[in-house]
């Protein structure tokens, strides 16, 4: 082996090795940023906007995985925890699901059943109406002969509402020309049987159908002779 063979041995050893020493470096950078970031882990980030007070399903976010150590201790890592939770504020595309974002939806009381009617979204509910809000339904008839006058009647106190959904727009019945589509939104209630009967018999016949929100402690009821209302009778 000659001089210059030698040189070329020399060389490709010295490659050889600082290829082995580079390798090396990148794996105890990869190491280091491991141990630094920690395991990682699965979350979940809201996929699209979801308005408050809205019943929550898998649909409406997506598994992410991070960092252990960057989650936050409220973070939500097994979306089973959502069954039966509504969102406590509005959820925004992008966020990752907190479990301060999410409480329990209303529940029935023994004795009680859900009842679900559309309610006019600009008359009835307002955007004010929420999960777990106590309402007095409001309900206008016609007279019922001709001659008599319409009445205004509050045919069920202190309803207590189980979820708010989202606003759809009506068309007109065929019966009705005069009337224009309008938009409604369907509200469950948590009623007893003479109640549940009550909201239904009026969103069958009523005129119109009005929510009125009660002040929080303000369950006291209404009395008998202060539920039904006569223009002519007003003093």
């Amino acid at each position: 082996m000659n001089s210059r063979q030698r040189r070329g041995v020399i060389l490709l050893v010295l490659s050889v090795l600082c290829a082995l020493g580079a390798f090396a470096g990148v794996l105890s950078v990869i190491s280091d940023v491991k141990s630094k970031v920690g395991p990682e882990i699965t979350a979940y980030r809201v996929r699209t906007g979801v308005p408050p007070y809205t019943t929550l399903t898998r649909s409406q976010f997506e598994k992410v995985r991070m960092p252990e150590r960057w989650l936050s201790s409220t973070a939500v890592t097994d979306l089973d925890r959502i069954r039966g939770k509504i969102a406590v504020t509005a959820l925004r595309k992008g966020s990752l699901l907190q479990s301060d974002m999410i409480v329990d939806r209303p529940a029935l009381q023994p004795g009680q059943q859900e009842v679900a009617i559309m309610i006019d979204a600009a008359t009835g509910v307002a955007g004010k109406i929420t999960p777990g809000s106590a309402v007095n339904v409001y309900a206008t008839f016609e007279g019922q002969r001709e001659g008599d006058p319409a009445q205004s009647k509050i045919i069920v106190t202190n309803a207590r509402v189980l979820d708010v959904g989202r606003i759809t727009a009506l068309e007109p019945q065929a019966d009705d020309r005069n009337r224009q589509p309008t938009e409604a939104v369907p509200i469950t209630f948590a009623l007893s049987t003479i109640d549940a009967q009550r909201i239904t018999y009026a969103e069958s016949f009523a005129q119109r159908v009005r929510l009125a929100l009660v002040a929080p402690g303000g369950g006291a009821g209404v009395p008998a002779t202060d539920r039904t209302y006569e223009l002519a009778k007003d003093k």
